[in-house]
């Protein structure tokens, strides 16, 4: 038994970014957000949302109810090191390993960060992870066509963001 825990989004400069936990084995899948405030200033930063995506996962590993021998994979993306450090404190060594999460644990958490980005309004391009120019320029049009309304949902405190005119003064 595993639980794969996996993060979409933090490269996007829309919404805040998902976390999930999946069990492959009885096919149960939960997530919860890191709120876009914490990439905005002067949230951004101070780093919390490292802070908050070790909240999340440690909750999801609680909620999914960790079983004896049961092992944790998470991701080895940088906004989950100290997610992987906690879990390590927490469960020990042997029960935590990083790793590159696939099929269908990458999937569910990509899709829920999808269906998230249509709560505000944003209609994902197809494949974006594959096309990630493209898809930058298409969030970007998406904010530039209404800013008073949807800068609100922009990832604004990255700093290669501010050559941009849409974020030079956010």
């Amino acid at each position: 038994m595993t639980i794969e825990i996996d993060d979409a989004g933090t490269g996007d400069i829309l919404h805040g970014v998902v976390i999930g936990a999946y069990r492959p084995e009885d096919d149960v899948f939960l997530y919860d957000m890191i709120d876009v405030r914490y990439f905005q200033e002067p949230v951004y930063g101070e780093k919390r949302h490292l802070n908050e995506a070790r909240r999340i996962a440690l909750r999801l590993v609680d909620r999914l109810g960790l079983k004896e021998k049961e092992k944790i994979s998470i991701c080895t993306g940088d906004i989950l090191n100290e997610a992987a450090e906690a879990l390590v404190e927490e469960y020990g060594e042997d029960q935590v390993e990083r790793c590159r999460i696939e099929n269908r644990a990458q999937y569910m958490v990509e899709l829920a960060y999808m269906d998230e980005l249509r709560n505000i309004g944003y209609e994902p391009i197809e494949n974006r992870t594959e096309k990630w120019g493209k898809n930058f320029w298409h969030q970007y049009n998406w904010l530039r066509k209404d800013p008073k309304a949807r800068l609100r949902w922009a990832k604004s405190a990255f700093p290669n963001l501010r050559k941009y005119p849409l974020f030079k003064s956010a």
